[in-house]
């Protein structure tokens, strides 16, 4: 069986998922943990299925 390659920005996209759950889905309040996200991708180049999230969850704190 093949091994599954490396995902960069895996561990940070998951961590913004369990922050949404815990926090009634809320972006604002996971503010931190989405700006993880956002340096991860930038260092990988957006290079990760994970960055295309991530500008939508940043407009989201900007409206509130």
């Amino acid at each position: 069986m093949a091994q599954p390659s490396k995902e960069p920005c895996k561990k940070e996209a998951c961590d913004i998922q369990a922050c949404l759950t815990k926090n009634n889905f809320l972006p604002q309040r996971c503010q931190k943990v989405i700006e993880l996200l956002q340096s991860c991708c930038e260092k990988c180049k957006n290079d990760s299925m994970h960055c295309a999230s991530v500008s939508g969850l940043l407009k989201q704190i900007a409206k509130k």
